[in-house]
């Protein structure tokens, strides 16, 4: 649909066909491209019409019947995928570590290799790079206690996760298709606590139901019916949230408003509090390690919020509360990259301490082109639109890092 509206801009009857043939898609679609087609009258035009036209349909879209068998095999395949253990007799220990990822991305990778009809390398490449990273990841020393097999396990859904983004806004991904897919990862995560919340209800009464014929009706329930529903969760979500757009997207941008401040407030008295009571991360290794989780957890909030703030409204406060927000958690890496620098200096170089500081370097530096945006936003020299820019090229070198670290850490610390 995105190639479909830049094709045609200059013939206005098509443009209205399309919208007429499905007009969730085609909003959805325009609210993507917008940021590449924004210099154009017609494509200002169909802005305001679609920002401010009442009249579109509020019905739920249940999509092409393609699309739902699509889903439905889709989800039938990640379950039998996340039961494999129980069907060969693989070890539950070897198995979810290092494949949990595959249960549920290459599947997202292909609904949006096949709904957005992508160019056979595309194609190719993923399923390449899906098949070597499998390869890779199963193939390395069972060693429970390996540093760099668990590190490994945690950044190859990051990997996994940079594939979704290929397929999702192409190889070239220009920073508008970047964004639109932090904004379908935003509406993804509403949508799966939403689903979650409903399967969680209903499994709760058919458990409480079937518990009175017999006894072990819970584990069975688990062991044949929910893991199916787990793993077909994601997949789910992101069926609802591509089909209807409306449903997810007007709640993303509110919950950003909502959270943002929030977690300014958590994260100034958490700071007090640390202070306070004299904790150390220079001694303390876990200590430590929650607070480079704190940091993510922050600055995934950030990103999501900047890509959830509409571009038509009068967004000074929470460009302000965003900006606060930045500066505070960059004074959080920075104490945090100290502490990792103190460790590597007292006790040496190894694939954690490597590998923390290499995630801390890259979210500081992104914090701070985020923070710059930020500040010449509220000067009114730039808009949301170029932090948002500063946002998208960044991703790819998160990309990079994880592909470091699962492959290379392994063979670079010899396994250890």
């Amino acid at each position: 649909m995105e190639d479909a509206i830049k094709r045609n801009l200059h013939d206005p009857d098509r443009l209205e066909n399309l919208y007429r043939e499905n007009q969730l898609q085609f909003t959805t679609s325009f609210r993507d491209v917008y940021e590449d087609i924004k210099n154009q009258e017609i494509a200002r035009f169909w802005q305001a019409r679609l920002t401010h036209d009442i009249s579109q349909p509020k019905l739920i879209s249940w999509g092409s019947r393609q699309e739902i068998i699509f889903i439905v095999l889709a989800s039938l395949a990640a379950g039998l995928l996340a039961k494999l253990p129980s069907f060969l007799s693989i070890s539950e220990e070897f198995f979810y570590p290092r494949n949990i990822g595959f249960i549920v991305f290459p599947f997202l990778i292909g609904y949006f290799l096949w709904k957005r009809q992508a160019d056979t390398k595309i194609i190719a490449g993923t399923t390449v790079a899906l098949l070597l990273a499998a390869l890779h990841i199963n193939l390395l020393p069972s060693d429970n206690k390996s540093d760099t097999l668990i590190l490994a396990c945690l950044h190859l859904p990051l990997f996994l996760w940079s594939l979704l983004g290929i397929a999702y806004s192409g190889l070239a991904g220009q920073p508008s298709r970047r964004i639109a897919y932090i904004r379908y990862n935003g509406d993804l995560v509403v949508f799966t606590a939403i689903t979650m919340l409903a399967g969680g209800l209903f499994t709760g009464i058919t458990v409480a139901l079937f518990s009175l014929i017999t006894p072990s009706a819970p584990q069975l329930f688990f062991e044949y019916v929910g893991i199916f529903g787990v793993a077909a969760v994601p997949l789910v979500a992101t069926y609802m949230t591509q089909t209807n757009p409306e449903l997810v997207g007007k709640v993303s941008p509110v919950i950003a408003r909502l959270f943002s401040p929030l977690v300014l407030v958590m994260l100034i008295i958490y700071l007090i509090a640390v202070v306070a009571t004299g904790k150390d991360p220079y001694n303390d290794r876990e200590f430590l390690l929650i607070f480079n989780f704190l940091l993510i957890g922050v600055m995934a909030i950030i990103v999501f919020s900047i890509g959830g703030l509409p571009k038509h409204e009068n967004n000074t406060a929470s460009t302000l509360v965003l900006l606060l927000l930045s500066g505070l958690t960059i004074a959080v890496n920075l104490v945090a990259l100290s502490a990792i620098l103190f460790r590597l200096s007292e006790w040496g170089i190894t694939p954690n301490r490597l590998a923390v500081l290499g995630g801390n370097v890259l979210i500081f530096v992104h914090l701070l082109l985020i923070f710059t945006e930020l500040l010449k936003v509220v000067r009114r020299k730039h808009t949301l639109t170029d932090v948002e820019n500063k946002v998208a090229v960044f991703l790819p070198v998160y990309a990079l890092w994880s592909i470091c670290v699962t492959f290379l850490f392994p063979v670079l610390f010899s396994f250890r």
